[in-house]
């Protein structure tokens, strides 16, 4: 069995060589017979990067190299645009609205059409059949909170937001499908928001720093911590399935990593991918022993 080599670039210093200096010298030397699967910079994604890494590993005779923790959607998107990367799970929501920047739709099917037909005409790329799971954005507040303001609905927040901090990650900040258009479409504004490192999040809801931060619907987190997750009644968040995402002249190269790829198709719902992520978050396995163990339950590998 071959080793799967993992890169973790963790460090500010290491992301920011990765935007200084173009992810292409970072990923350069890869030979025709390699496949480079990465993924961005939170659990879930090392998990699903490992997924599909050890899938290739084990049912292809193709050197697979994983990079976990690459960075955030740019740097990765960009090292697939330029061919230094050949698969990536990415998001439909992400793939419609942060890449596209297309406007925000909630039917699920017809923002898959719409990612899967623009990422093969404008970067030639493409998407296959989701996995399962939908990633979704949603706002989460301790139980305590939810009682003491009585929130159930995102647009509870309206009354209260000027006196709650939010915890968020820098990319919600940035997107539009984050916390500007979340503001413009609820109507509301925080008393401050703090951008801080996804780990640190939870930490910091529960010691009260903040009030409210922005999560994903599969963080196995989430359960652990018993949080409450806030309905998007206004269905601002678009649908975010997971899919695996493929340069088109990798699968011309080599037919078979689309082939085992979409092995993957409606295999995970949320409820296993949080199970998987708190396995990683709350139990600290490593994500590719606990993307093994799940290919081996499905079957996917011996």
């Amino acid at each position: 069995m071959k080793k799967i080599t993992q890169a973790l670039l963790l460090t500010t210093l290491g992301l920011t060589m990765v935007t200084a200096t173009g992810c292409g010298s970072l990923l350069s030397g890869k030979s025709e017979d390699e496949i480079v699967v990465a993924g961005k910079n939170f659990t879930e994604q090392d998990i699903m990067a490992n997924v599909v890494g050890i899938l290739l590993e084990e049912n292809t005779d193709l050197k697979v190299t994983v990079k976990s923790f690459l960075g955030g959607t740019d740097v990765v998107f960009n090292s697939m645009k330029n061919g230094t990367l050949d698969a990536y799970v990415e998001y439909t929501g992400t793939g419609l609205v942060n890449i596209l920047e297309q406007k925000v739709m909630s039917d699920q099917d017809q923002v898959y059409d719409v990612v899967k037909q623009k990422f093969s005409e404008e970067f030639q790329l493409e998407w296959l059949e989701p996995i399962g799971f939908n990633n979704t954005y949603a706002l989460a507040v301790t139980q305590e909170t939810a009682q003491k303001y009585g929130l159930q609905k995102v647009s509870d927040l309206q009354a209260h937001a000027k006196h709650l901090t939010f915890g968020v990650e820098q990319e919600f900040l940035e997107r539009s499908d984050g916390l500007p258009g979340l503001k413009k479409a609820y109507g509301f504004e925080f008393a401050g928001t703090k951008a801080m490192d996804p780990g640190l999040k939870y930490q910091a809801l529960m010691e009260d720093e903040v009030q409210v931060i922005d999560a994903f619907s599969t963080d196995g987190r989430l359960v652990k911590n018993h949080l409450v997750i806030l309905e998007d009644d206004k269905k601002f968040f678009p649908p975010y399935y997971a899919a695996p995402v493929v340069r088109e002249e990798t699968v011309k190269q080599h037919p078979e990593v689309k082939t085992e790829l979409l092995k993957l198709a409606g295999t995970m719902d949320e409820t296993e991918m949080a199970e998987l992520n708190a396995q990683v978050d709350v139990d600290k396995r490593k994500a590719d022993d606990v993307a093994r163990e799940w290919l081996k339950a499905e079957g996917l590998i011996k």
